[in-house]
């Protein structure tokens, strides 16, 4: 089976991302129904030297489309940390990852596996392949935050179970 650039970073983010605003719809969904402040868990963590939901959620999107977008570019810098983004802006920002990555054709994709990038971190600079950052750096980390933001919100009492995070598997039709 050939697998394409395109199938396993781009096709994989569009399983994981709506799950990732399935799951905070839910989370929200059962704060508001025991009385709790939705608002409450942006800021929730697991442990306190770990980011808490807000960052979870913006590195989830940042290794999914500004992945995409930083090979594109030639360059990928960790995300901007804002700390104005509410529960709903959170919901919003995945909303609108999913309709970004939606939009991107596997031929606009696949192009890039060959080009080069720099991650740069502070004074570090790593180069990559584009492919190569896609899918050995982005899609840990993407996967990594991902299921940190699941966790926290599971660990805070919303009722979410596996099918949760999974999101939408290819079967065959």
């Amino acid at each position: 089976m050939a697998i394409t650039l395109y199938d396993a970073s781009v096709r994989t983010y569009l399983q994981i991302l709506p799950a990732v605003g399935g799951y905070l719809e839910k989370a929200r969904a059962h704060a508001v129904e025991t009385g709790r402040d939705p608002e409450s868990l942006v800021e929730a963590r697991l442990c306190d030297d770990q980011w808490p939901l807000r960052s979870q959620v913006i590195s989830t999107v940042h290794h999914a489309r500004g992945a995409i977008a930083g090979v594109k570019a030639g360059l990928f810098r960790p995300p901007l940390w804002d700390g104005q983004f509410d529960y709903a802006g959170l919901q919003k920002l995945v909303a609108d990852a999913v309709a970004e990555l939606s939009a991107l054709s596997p031929d606009e994709v696949n192009a890039l596996e060959d080009k080069d990038l720099i991650f740069e971190l502070g004074p570090r600079q790593m180069p990559f392949r584009g492919g190569d950052f896609l899918l050995s750096f982005s899609l840990p980390n993407f996967y990594f935050h991902a299921t940190t933001g699941y966790d926290i919100l599971r660990a805070k009492g919303a009722p979410l179970g596996k099918r949760d995070f999974m999101g939408a598997p290819r079967i065959r039709a």
